[in-house]
């Protein structure tokens, strides 16, 4: 398999494993909508890491694939291309990518889709895609110019160019820069640590905020509204609640 799900400690790891380079065919776009609908079923996944491995996280789509694709070709693949991205955008849990060597192109867009990046020192990430006559077509205009900034966003994407992993931090592009030999254990200790968390309130909060930024500020705050009080029905929040009061903040056990 091209993608490959590993589950410990209530996190799952979704590996890509396409050597050399991870290049993202097809077949392995079509992977990882099916892994990233799995992890979403499973409860005993209430956490996730994408991951390349040491090396290279996701060097982009395969172009040897592409280039035999005419308009028509495209124009019916296109759709599950950004699909199986959204699917992974989706997924109703913490994910995070670890970021290891290149993520260019499709891999810079699926390191997009994760709430929380963690980049190796040698991580490279990018949107070449001008480079090659296109524009990202797996979600990169849309989820870069809301990550960083539509100006910031635009150099990126007009010029092709790559960032290295100090430049990708100071942009807001990754929020962590470790080892490369340490990226996957910390990534991994990220989400093993929200694991541990109330499962239908980290649910909320992500459909929240994912929610608030696609719309106008008052739908926002009716999503919010909505799952605040509802998460009042939850033995969650009666533990939450309960710890804090007899044993003060931050030690309350969630199933």
């Amino acid at each position: 398999m091209t993608v490959n799900l590993e589950v410990a400690e209530g996190v799952g790891t979704l590996r890509l494993d396409r050597p050399p380079m991870n290049a993202l065919d097809v077949a392995t776009q079509d992977r990882l909508k099916e892994l990233a609908e799995e992890v979403t079923r499973r409860e005993d996944v209430r956490a996730v890491v994408i991951y390349g491995g040491e090396k290279v996280f996701a060097a982009g789509a395969d172009i040897k694939e592409m280039q035999v694709m005419d308009h028509t070709a495209m124009v019916l693949r296109a759709r599950a291309l950004q699909d199986s991205f959204t699917a992974v955008a989706r997924i109703p849990k913490p994910v995070v990518a670890a970021v290891t060597g290149y993520a260019l192109g499709g891999g810079c867009e699926l390191a997009l889709c994760a709430d929380y990046r963690i980049a190796g020192e040698n991580a490279k990430l990018g949107q070449p895609e001008i480079l090659l006559g296109l524009i990202p077509g797996a979600g990169g205009t849309q989820r870069l110019a809301r990550l960083v900034g539509p100006s910031k966003a635009k150099d990126l994407i007009f010029t092709g160019r790559q960032v290295k992993a100090d430049e990708a931090l100071t942009l807001g592009l990754v929020d962590r820069v470790v080892p490369a030999a340490e990226v996957y254990e910390a990534a991994h200790a990220w989400a093993a640590k929200l694991a541990q968390g109330p499962a239908i309130a980290l649910r909320a909060a992500k459909e929240s905020i994912d929610t608030g930024l696609e719309t106008d500020i008052d739908t926002g705050l009716a999503v919010e509204r909505n799952w605040f009080a509802g998460l009042f029905a939850t033995e969650d929040r009666e533990r939450g609640m309960r710890s804090f009061v007899e044993e003060g903040p931050g030690k309350a056990k969630f199933r």
